[in-house]
């Protein structure tokens, strides 16, 4: 509920009615996972999506009755890869939600996740207080643990405990994208992971090409040279979900903004270039005292060999590699591969934990029942 923050506060300003159908379990295998949500409001406007159209439509009714009584409800759509198929879940499984009224007095919730600060809240999902939304639960979960480490965008978790369950939902600040470096492909990579969700900072010594005019999805605009501006950040500026891109083409600013990237506590640090300049800037990093290990981190030439070459083209490729370091993926076609689509709880990478959402099996649940990728995070 929380990743649709910024479109559901105008909605509840205007005092409309408005119910939120979260998923609170998946079994086998969803379009989405644990914590997608979707809102309907008493004019039928829908915000969201819980299963990618499969089961919008039962959703949807199930919103309008919760807004017609104000009495929460909980679903089970789909119990086998047969029923589930029938049902409209086509990646097959089963998924139970909760149904749940949001309203004025929750604004103030909505408006801290809105404004990027890092929040949990809970969702009774069963019990005579289902349906309640509780601010900052004092309920242990992997998933709030890992937003107050500011390594999720956005967890769910659904937490069994006497006489409910719980569900857990967080969401931190959006991760930060720093391009050092204000040219076309700078400007390309900042329209892109913007839209992926990122805080982008674009940091360049020339005021003429860092403007809000080439730059107007940027978080921040920086008129510093890279390395000052990247030797200014503190550890609250930071973390294990930062990617720094050297966009620079300039060895005058790439070697000295690269020689402190490669000393911080991020999760990606790369670099454009073509190979020759690549094999050059590597021994002049060398010199500069960097590490060998350090200098391993460097992703560079940067991107995935996508076979692209416009401003946007490269764009794609730089953010693919981003996604692919940070949750360990191949950057290989799905097609033909047999590893799972979604990570599990261990797969984690130096980047963080690549896990986004688990739900915790109850007695007698299904073994298989506990891991789902949440929604809405860039991944």
């Amino acid at each position: 509920m929380l990743e649709l923050a910024e479109r559901l506060l105008p909605i509840l300003r205007s005092g409309a009615k408005v119910a939120a159908v979260s998923v609170s379990r998946v079994l086998h295998s969803a379009p989405h996972g644990v914590g997608a949500t979707m809102a309907v409001t008493e004019n039928g406007v829908i915000v969201g999506s819980i299963s990618g159209g499969c089961v919008e439509g039962d959703s949807v009714i199930l919103g309008m009755s919760v807004l017609g009584d104000g009495v929460a409800q909980g679903a089970r759509f789909g119990f086998d890869d047969a029923a589930a198929h029938s049902a409209g879940l086509a990646c097959g499984g089963s998924i139970e939600v909760i149904a749940y009224r949001v309203g004025a007095e929750h604004v103030a919730l909505l408006e801290r996740a809105a404004r990027g600060e890092p929040i949990t809240i809970g969702v009774v999902a069963s019990g005579p207080e289902r349906g309640t939304i509780i601010a900052e639960p004092a309920v242990y979960a992997p998933a709030a643990a890992a937003r107050r480490a500011n390594l999720l965008a956005l967890a769910a978790y659904t937490a069994s405990t006497e006489p409910r369950d719980l569900l857990l939902l967080s969401r931190a600040p959006r991760p930060r994208l720093i391009i050092l470096g204000a040219g076309e492909h700078g400007a390309a990579l900042c329209r892109l992971a913007t839209a992926a969700g990122y805080a982008v900072t674009v940091c360049d010594p020339w005021a003429p090409l860092a403007t809000a005019s080439r730059f107007p999805d940027a978080d921040r605009l920086v008129t510093a040279f890279p390395d000052q501006y990247l030797s200014s950040l503190g550890e609250e500026d930071i973390d294990a979900r930062t990617a720094i891109c050297v966009l620079t083409h300039d060895e005058r600013l790439d070697i000295p903004a690269l020689r402190v990237a490669l000393g911080m506590p991020v999760g990606f640090v790369g670099a454009m270039g073509a190979r020759s300049t690549v094999a050059r800037r590597a021994s002049l990093l060398m010199a500069e005292a960097v590490s060998e290990a350090d200098l391993g981190r460097l992703h560079s030439p940067l991107g995935l060999d996508l076979g692209g070459s416009t401003p946007e083209e490269t764009a794609i490729s730089i953010l693919a590699e981003i996604t692919a370091a940070r949750h360990g993926g191949t950057g290989l076609p799905l097609t033909g591969s047999s590893k799972p689509m979604h990570r599990s709880l261990d797969g984690g990478t130096a980047a963080g934990p690549s896990i986004q959402s688990c739900s915790v099996p109850r007695e007698g649940d299904d073994p298989r029942l506990g891991i789902a990728t949440s929604p809405g995070s860039p991944r």
